[in-house]
């Protein structure tokens, strides 16, 4: 309990330290949102029309500890600010829109190439030298060094273009679907983000299968390993509950890490597949110099990290006897 409250305390420092980033950075950046969308216009803007957009969209004319407070004042009422690129629609409202698409195919995406590469760096750890082994490894390995941009046109011209086995853009098909939980709704949802999922499946799963085989090499080597197998438990039971278990603990920490980013979208992903989610947002928001809404995705990606971090320490708690033995 003592080792989950510093943890707590060390999180609750750096969410400060994030928030306080997040708050100067765009301040650093010249130019203001009033000027950026009054630049785009045609509109003789007279001074008193600049004075109501700069109130609207929060321009100040304060110093810089009390636009701080006033940051901090609105993160606590929820209140992001306004954005640019879809004026008058508030932040808060646009990440509610794009974030169940982010977390659906992204944070999916990943989950699923976790776990499918982790069980297979597992297989072809215990069953080195094999023809598994020699296959695998390889094949996963030269593809993940394929640019992901173009593993995707590729994906898009073979499976789309040529065979038109699966629609190329888009989160659904809203010519013929409306947004609900209708059968026919997540069907089209299931269909439009399947290339896209599988595209980052299949760019990420070598990283977890390399870094598990090479944690579960040296894993298989370790005493309690040995004493397992002489024994007599079987051989899946030794693979999963004694070197699958203390060998999984590198690709914990990188999970969480990629985790909390998948929050903030994969960007590739949906600008080539033009998918609806927070990564097109951020790409619109940083293009149109949308302070407020990219100030607010980087928020959220910060957000994420820390979380899944935190979650991290607990599982590693949970794995590892000798950390909760160290802590006591």
């Amino acid at each position: 309990m003592r080792y989950i409250m510093r943890r707590v305390g060390f999180y609750l420092i750096a969410l400060w330290a994030a928030v306080t980033i997040n708050f100067i950075i765009p301040r650093l950046v010249p130019g203001d949102p009033v000027t950026s969308m009054l630049s785009k216009s045609s509109i003789n803007a007279t001074p008193a029309m600049r004075q109501s957009l700069e109130n609207l969209l929060g321009v100040p004319h304060t110093s810089l500890w009390a636009q701080y407070v006033l940051y901090l004042q609105n993160l606590l009422h929820g209140d992001l600010g306004v954005s640019i690129t879809h004026f008058p629609t508030p932040v808060t409202t646009l990440l509610a829109q794009e974030i169940p698409w982010t977390l659906g195919l992204v944070g999916l995406a990943s989950i699923i190439s976790f776990f499918l590469g982790t069980l297979l760096g597992v297989i072809v750890s215990w069953k080195r030298d094999s023809w598994l082994d020699s296959l695998a490894t390889p094949a996963l390995t030269f593809l993940s060094a394929i640019p992901y941009f173009w593993m995707a046109l590729m994906l898009v011209l073979v499976l789309v273009v040529t065979y038109r086995l699966l629609p190329g853009t888009g989160g659904y098909d809203e010519f013929h679907v409306d947004i609900g939980l209708t059968p026919d709704f997540i069907g089209s949802v299931i269909q439009h983000g399947f290339l896209p999922a599988l595209t980052i499946v299949i760019s990420s799963m070598a990283g977890w299968l390399l870094t598990m085989r090479n944690s579960m090499v040296t894993t298989l080597s370790e005493d309690y390993v040995l004493m397992a197998q002489a024994k007599g438990l079987t051989e899946w039971r030794v693979m999963m509950a004694y070197a699958a278990r203390n060998a999984i603990l590198p690709n914990i920490t990188g999970f969480a890490l990629q985790l909390g980013f998948v929050v903030g979208g994969s960007l590739l992903t949906e600008l080539v597949f033009s998918y609806p989610g927070v990564g097109f947002q951020l790409y619109n928001a940083v293009t149109n110099l949308d302070y407020s809404l990219a100030q607010g995705i980087f928020l959220v990606i910060a957000l994420a990290v820390l979380f899944s971090n935190f979650l991290a320490d607990l599982v590693y708690v949970w794995l590892d006897p000798r950390i909760r033995q160290e802590r006591r």
